[in-house]
């Protein structure tokens, strides 16, 4: 499996999406203003999601 680098998009959970902010050795942190919807989603701005859990989207 590609890890993503600082700058892609990637999805996870089922629809979820956001810019990758810094890659770390099993995971990636994300920020997920990226989104339209965000605010409407009550979501933290950053998250972490492991490499096992997202899919690139853009490079």
């Amino acid at each position: 499996m590609k890890k993503a680098e600082v700058g892609n998009i990637i999805e996870f959970r089922e629809g979820l999406k956001g810019v990758v902010e810094k890659v770390n050795e099993n995971s990636v942190i994300v920020d997920l203003s990226y989104m339209d919807n965000y605010r409407e989603l009550d979501l933290e701005q950053r998250t972490v999601v492991n490499h096992k859990n997202y899919k690139i989207i853009t490079l």
